[in-house]
């Protein structure tokens, strides 16, 4: 075969492979996204810069527990968490800071955690639904919706009349490919209502892009959710003239709100992760870029950066962030996803950790 010819079987082979490459992508991305506008931190970080006192947290139970998504603590101060194991934690107000084993549920799927008033508490599993644990044992509350079984269960309230509300994150994905969801960048979230004397259940809101954390006001008013890609979280009225109707609570966020929990002055914690590391940014402004990422999912390591710090903000109760918290580096804790205060404490749960850290806010730096 002489050069000419050579040259021009290289150049259709290598063609080849492209128009290969190009159709793997496009008939077999698991997704169909949309470019994601993220916002830039630059506002909020020159009024709040990014500041070190997550270095400060004592760790708590270090060692014996598996990526701790959520706590939350009860009327008597004891503290619960869920593990990636399947075991539920707990501390009593008056062990110290002794984490003991009290319940184990039979999944590795263990999201958002709360109290509920009848004892026990009522936790998300992203494949069963929703669970009450308690010393009796593990039953489930709500496991479909609309004849469909519960895909994605995130995070769940109680209100004061024991409607529990909870977030479904994506009706198209589950969580060990949350990723697709984020790329796919479309609202597949939801946001739901379980009675518990009629035990139904029914849609507050539809089209959420990844509807997270959920918190209700101290009054009970309102209601509410994160959507974590879209760096916001939306107000949902529950009672008033406003019955019905939903607006934005606080946008532009630094990063994406993971869990948000009502704090004893009637603010808000809120946990924001990041989503892409800066050199990465420009994934979601390309859908090639993204269907690339699907097809070929183990790129997706490049682009997360929520290992790589941690951030918790305390917003007021008209939208106005009042503190932030950080480790920028994620030297002590990082992946930071619910913040809980109690007495004093912040309680910090985390996608990346073996423990529970806890911040005193009785310090200058707080």
């Amino acid at each position: 075969m002489d050069s000419k010819n050579t040259f021009t079987f290289l150049a259709f082979f290598f063609l080849g492979i492209v128009v290969a490459l190009a159709l793997q992508i496009y008939f077999f991305s698991p997704i169909s996204p949309q470019i994601l506008d993220v916002p830039s931190p630059s506002l909020v970080n020159s009024i709040f810069p990014p500041n070190n006192h997550l270095q400060e947290v004592t760790k708590i139970g270090e060692g014996l527990l598996k990526d701790p998504e959520d706590v939350c603590v009860d009327k008597d101060g004891t503290l619960y968490t869920a593990g990636r194991d399947g075991w539920i934690k707990r501390m009593l107000k008056n062990n110290g800071s002794l984490l003991q084993n009290w319940k184990w549920v039979n999944s590795t799927t263990l999201l958002g955690v709360a109290t509920i008033a009848k004892g026990g508490i009522v936790i998300c599993d992203t494949q069963e639904g929703l669970l009450r644990v308690d010393d009796d044992g593990v039953t489930t509350i709500v496991s479909h919706f609309n004849g469909s079984k519960l895909r994605f269960a995130d995070d769940v309230i109680e209100g004061e009349d024991g409607s529990l509300y909870f977030s479904i994150a994506s009706t198209k994905f589950g969580l060990h490919n949350w990723f697709f969801d984020l790329l796919e960048a479309k609202p597949n979230g939801q946001l739901l209502k379980f009675n518990p004397q009629t035990k139904e259940t029914s849609l507050l809101l539809d089209n959420l892009y990844f509807a997270n954390g959920v918190a209700l006001s101290s009054d009970q008013r309102y209601l509410l959710v994160c959507e974590t890609w879209k760096s916001r979280c939306l107000k949902h009225w529950l009672k008033g003239d406003l019955q019905g109707t939903t607006e934005i609570f606080i946008d532009n966020l630094p990063g994406a709100p993971d869990n948000i929990n009502l704090a004893p002055d009637g603010s808000f914690w809120i946990a924001v992760i990041e989503l892409s590391n800066k050199a990465m940014k420009f994934v979601h402004t390309s859908k090639i870029a993204k269907h690339l990422l699907a097809t070929f999912p183990r790129l997706i390591k490049f682009v997360q950066a929520s290992h790589k710090k941690a951030t918790v903000m305390k917003v007021s109760e008209d939208g106005k962030i009042l503190k932030r918290f950080d480790d920028p580096d994620g030297t002590v804790v990082s992946f930071v996803t619910s913040a809980v205060e109690y007495e004093d404490n912040l309680y910090l749960g985390s996608l990346n950790s073996n423990f529970v850290a806890k911040l005193s806010l009785n310090t200058d730096s707080a």
